[in-house]
């Protein structure tokens, strides 16, 4: 069932655990996450990217996880959020389009330039009774990638952070804290800064570049106060290999949904790992449904 995400992650700071938003792409990725969160009993978080969204149209997209929402995951809580929205304009129209949540990532601009434009964002996205998420420590890597070892990852400033919290009156926070998009081995969690961010802010925070961390770094980071973590590279590499192993197997095959159905249970199989690991799995009671 289709909520606002405040409810969520209201549940989730009640109960220590966090909740992943997953990255989709396509029909194949919402029906695997939908999937994993009525097979592990857990809340999700359904997002959706710029790149995501021109691919697979707003209106398209917005009803798909509306539909798929209310029929196939219908005993859980889900919620629509833009991710790394990189203007007004791509935020205003997933606000008008029903998004509960919208992640305004203007990072990549000196940090005056990123406060200016995160307050207009709140002080609409607030009179639609929506959530924003801000952004502060520009994330490096790239969603999908796999490499040994990333160089120079960037760390926020936690005085940065706080500042910016309080000048813009973000609902949630999201800062360069040791991850990275993609997978790599040398990826961890600042937890010094989190602490330090959380004490001072008091509002939900998000960590990015949540594929390939090391579980216990994960956990630790939920334990000191992370809420919700972003899958998006797991997804997709999950989704690739095996479409790419079905072609390779099937070279005769003509029909899509033969190739693409293993790719539904692909995404839903690693969502529900990370749901285990964030601890949101099993949080959920099913009620009876007469029939």
């Amino acid at each position: 069932m289709l909520v606002h995400i405040k409810n969520i992650v209201k549940e989730a700071r009640a109960g220590g655990y966090a909740v992943g938003a997953f990255n989709v792409h396509n029909l194949e990725t919402v029906l695997g996450v939908a999937n994993a969160a009525m097979r592990a009993k857990s809340p999700a978080i359904i997002q959706v990217s710029e790149g995501a969204i021109k691919y697979m149209g707003l209106k398209p997209i917005t009803h798909i996880v509306s539909t798929v929402a209310k029929n196939i995951a219908s005993q859980v809580p889900i919620a629509l959020h833009l991710d790394h929205g990189r203007s007004f304009d791509s935020v205003f129209e997933c606000l008008n389009a029903g998004f509960t949540s919208v992640h305004i990532d203007a990072s990549h601009l000196p940090l005056d330039e990123n406060i200016s434009l995160t307050k207009q964002v709140v002080e609409f996205a607030h009179r639609k009774k929506a959530w924003v998420q801000g952004e502060v420590g520009a994330m490096i890597g790239g969603h999908g990638r796999i490499s040994g070892q990333i160089d120079n990852i960037p760390i926020a400033d936690p005085k940065d952070v706080i500042m910016f919290v309080k000048k813009t009156k973000v609902d949630a926070i999201a800062a360069a804290i040791g991850t990275a998009h993609g997978v790599y081995d040398n990826e961890d969690v600042r937890i010094d800064l989190l602490k330090k961010i959380k004490e001072e802010t008091k509002i939900p925070f998000v960590l990015h570049g949540g594929s390939g961390v090391d579980v216990d770094i994960i956990k630790n980071a939920v334990k000191e106060g992370v809420n919700i973590i972003n899958i998006g590279s797991d997804i997709k590499i999950a989704f690739c290999r095996t479409l790419i192993k079905n072609c390779r197997d099937n070279p005769e095959e003509t029909d899509p949904r033969n190739l693409l159905r293993s790719t539904i249970k692909a995404v839903e199989d690693v969502v529900v790992k990370q749901m285990e690991i964030f601890g949101s799995a099993g949080r959920i009671e099913f009620q009876d449904i007469e029939t």
